[in-house]
């Protein structure tokens, strides 16, 4: 555990289970490094309503058992007054149930549309779904008139959210899918399942769902196959990372992102340029290292909840969860953020950006 900022005024307790190791760890890892340097520096400015803010983080390995032990620890050991978390689906919902009884707010970090829908009383998320990805990707697929692909999605709760999102979807873009492959977290070798892929006939795109190293290995071995056919994938590798461990696999890869990894490349006329710029500049000054959507949704969810804390005037469990669902305008890394009583995270189809990876960088396609 990392205590961070306490003073001998009351602090306001934040806590947080994440994936800082293990599989998901360039999720985690950047989501820690915002949350620390941002409470820092809210902080250094005179806190939240006059009290500091405490940062009381917990690392569950990317094992979703484990993030059940931590949210029970940090709801009944440390009493904290919100919670800023879940690297993963599988963790935040692990946690979620206990959260619910506690009656806590809680702010995932995780991408799967499960988070928000059914709407849960106490559980809200900043990341795009799965759901939004898969509409965006097949909005783009359609413009290219590619009518027949290939699914391959990771045994993962995010890649199997994402494929039941995607096969629910794709129908509404006159795309049909004609093959489905799965692999799992730790899988090193993905060639069978794509060697089945190139020799699928109809198949004219393949489009991947996962996250961590899985997809960047699954794109090599793309790649080593020869396969010609449009590859792409879904937002859970927006990072630098994915480029690095794809090498150049990664040329040509087509997915939908948030603007913060194209932050420099947005026209001075975007609205969300102020807040991505200023973002990115902070981080890798502090961290010495690119930034990655996913510190973003640490950002958004820091953002939104000290807003909300600020608004209810008080850290009341129950106003800071009112005020966080009637969050309006506020702007952050993953787009402007609207909640409401049935969405509890407030982005629409706009705040993705539809990318292309072009010598061994990122490039808007529209």
């Amino acid at each position: 555990m990392i205590s961070l900022g306490a003073t001998a005024a009351d602090p306001i307790k934040i806590g947080s289970v994440l994936s800082a190791t293990g599989p998901a760890s360039f999720l985690g890892d950047p989501e820690v490094k915002t949350l620390e340097m941002y409470i820092e520096s809210i902080n250094k400015a005179g806190g939240v309503l006059g009290r500091p803010l405490e940062l009381v983080y917990y690392d569950d390995g990317s094992d979703s058992n484990k993030a059940n032990g931590f949210a029970k620890r940090l709801i009944h050991d440390d009493k904290v007054d919100l919670i800023i978390g879940g690297t993963t689906t599988g963790s935040t919902m692990s946690m979620d149930p206990l959260v619910e009884k506690a009656g806590i707010p809680f702010i995932s970090l995780a991408g799967a549309v499960v988070i928000i829908d059914p709407v849960k009383k106490w559980l809200f998320k900043t990341p795009h779904t799965d759901r939004m990805a898969a509409e965006k990707v097949f909005e783009d697929m359609k413009k290219q008139g590619i009518t027949k692909i290939a699914l391959v999605t990771e045994t993962s709760g995010f890649g199997q959210s994402g494929k039941k999102e995607a096969e629910t979807v794709v129908g509404k873009y006159g795309i049909q899918i004609v093959a489905e492959e799965t692999y799992g977290p730790k899988d090193t070798d993905m060639s069978p399942q794509f060697t089945k892929i190139k020799n699928n006939a109809d198949a004219q795109a393949v489009f991947i769902i996962g996250l961590g190293q899985g997809p960047a290995l699954a794109t090599r071995n793309y790649k080593q196959l020869g396969i010609k056919l449009p590859l792409y994938h879904a937002h859970g590798v927006c990072s630098d990372e994915f480029i690095k461990l794809s090498r150049d696999a990664a040329e040509g890869v087509r997915l939908p992102c948030a603007a913060l990894v194209v932050a420099n490349k947005l026209p001075d006329s975007d609205a969300q340029k102020p807040v991505v710029t200023a973002y990115s500049k902070a981080y890798k000054e502090r961290w010495k290292s690119d930034v990655s959507t996913f510190g973003g949704h640490a950002y958004d969810g820091l953002m939104i909840a000290v807003d909300a804390i600020k608004r209810a005037g008080s850290t009341d469990k129950e106003k800071v969860r009112d005020a966080i669902e009637s969050t309006k305008g506020l702007m952050g890394t993953g787009g402007e953020f609207n909640l409401s009583p049935t969405d509890h995270m407030g982005l629409d189809l706009s705040a993705f950006r539809m990318l292309e990876i072009k010598n061994g960088d990122w490039a808007l396609i529209d």
